[in-house]
């Protein structure tokens, strides 16, 4: 048995990730950054904006600003409102990693909290993992750095490598292995290759596996 299950959140329990990215790229195009789809997809998934902050402003040739910021996070949020879907079978996963980790399971994610809590409530989750919720935006470094899965995991009591990490994105997967845990790799369309030259232990393609896998772990 794992001693904690420690979940993403964008990717992974909703898919919010089309929503935000497509907010961003909307913006960017707006600030003078001609950015595609697939661009804004590549470069930005599991990262936070911020950590892009150079690239940003020499694309655009304005500084990003905290008025910027203010406004995509509005402009995001009052999408993510309106369309935001669960992951098929997520709440199932996450009740079967409570179960399997008695209570001990966790949100680290590279967004900012609010956004994070509020997904987490729209998803019917929030009884299941109450204020065990982490952002990398409150940490010193955000993901690939391990840190919010460290905190994620000395907050629970948990020894980090008895701790099962749920990613979707090579850079998550980085930081969870970067903090000593076992990464199952979430890829809900292809065949795992955001996940190339990555020890991760185990690649899923729906959360029915991992609400099947975790029960047989005892």
């Amino acid at each position: 048995m794992f001693e904690a299950v420690l979940f993403d959140c964008d990717g992974v329990l909703v898919d919010s990730e089309p929503i935000t990215n497509g907010v961003l790229r909307q913006m960017l195009n707006e600030a003078g950054w001609a950015l595609s789809q697939p661009e804004c997809e590549r470069i930005f998934i599991g990262k936070a904006v911020r950590d892009e902050r150079e690239r940003i402003e020499a694309e655009t040739g304005r500084p990003l600003t905290d008025d910027w910021m203010r406004a995509f996070y509005a402009r995001r949020d009052q999408r993510l409102r309106a369309e935001l879907q669960t992951v098929a079978g997520a709440l199932d996963a996450v009740i079967a990693a409570h179960a399997h980790a008695k209570g001990r399971i966790a949100c680290a994610s590279g967004a900012d909290r609010p956004k994070v809590v509020m997904q987490i409530g729209m998803a019917g989750m929030a009884p299941y993992f109450e204020d065990r919720i982490f952002s990398g935006h409150d940490m010193p470094r955000s993901k690939p750095a391990p840190d919010v899965y460290l905190a994620a995991a000395a907050h629970l009591g948990a020894d980090p490598s008895r701790c099962l990490v749920i990613e979707d994105t090579a850079t998550g997967a980085q930081a969870g292995l970067a903090a000593g845990a076992t990464v199952w790799g979430y890829c809900q369309h292809g065949h795992g290759r955001a996940f190339d030259g990555l020890p991760v232990a185990r690649v899923f393609r729906h959360m029915d596996e991992l609400a099947r896998a975790l029960p047989a772990l005892r």
